[in-house]
């Protein structure tokens, strides 16, 4: 899910957990939080291009900041965080932590 942010914003955990990685992967900044209790394999949120502020086994809560948007999202044409959600290998709506809505995808271009 791609969310509207300009570089330096403070990026913030979405739900309670633990920062398992805070690096580079393929030139961009990640942080991902990995929610313990959430089930097997658990629940993890990636956040990217964000250069972190908390560092690897910093346990957070829901709304703790966890480093900042950082230049070159690639695609947005201002900057943009790049929200995931993924158990295991398997992508999912992030929006269900929130317990609002559903993703919906936009065109590429307008019609």
């Amino acid at each position: 899910m791609d969310l509207a942010a300009a570089p330096g914003t403070v990026v913030r955990a979405a739900a309670p957990g633990a920062v398992t990685f805070a690096g580079e992967v393929a030139g961009r900044p990640v942080v991902v939080v990995t929610h313990t209790g959430s089930g097997a394999p658990p629940l993890r949120t990636t956040y990217l291009p964000v250069t972190a502020s908390a560092t690897v086994g910093t346990g957070v809560a829901a709304g703790d900041p966890i480093g900042v948007v950082a230049t070159g999202s690639g695609h947005c044409p201002v900057g943009c965080l790049h929200w995931g959600l993924l158990r295991g290998d398997r992508y999912l709506d992030p929006l269900a932590l929130l317990g609002s809505g559903r993703a919906r995808l936009l065109p590429l271009a307008p019609p």
